[in-house]
């Protein structure tokens, strides 16, 4: 566990410092909305709503994958908007 989250939860994924955007936040799918959470600030930030039943999600470089029943949602961390 990091600041109170699961990390084996498959709807929680870690950014990692110097892999591009995001670094150190933490990205999370709650009631079907994408945040961002920020452990030096306690922040959390909504970037995405409207996600139909998500399973996954994960994160490289810049871009956030959330893996839904029935599609793939790419979100682009440096442009703020979904690919």
């Amino acid at each position: 566990m990091s600041h109170g989250f699961d990390l084996n939860d498959p709807l929680i994924c870690e950014g990692i410092i110097g892999d591009g955007c995001g670094g150190g936040r933490l990205f999370m799918v709650k009631e079907n909305t994408l945040k961002a959470y920020d452990p030096m600030t306690k922040n959390s930030r909504v970037l995405l709503e409207d996600i139909e039943k998500p399973i996954s999600i994960s994160k490289k470089a810049c871009i956030v994958t959330i893996i839904c029943e029935s599609e793939r949602v790419e979100f682009d961390l440096s442009e703020m908007r979904k690919v």
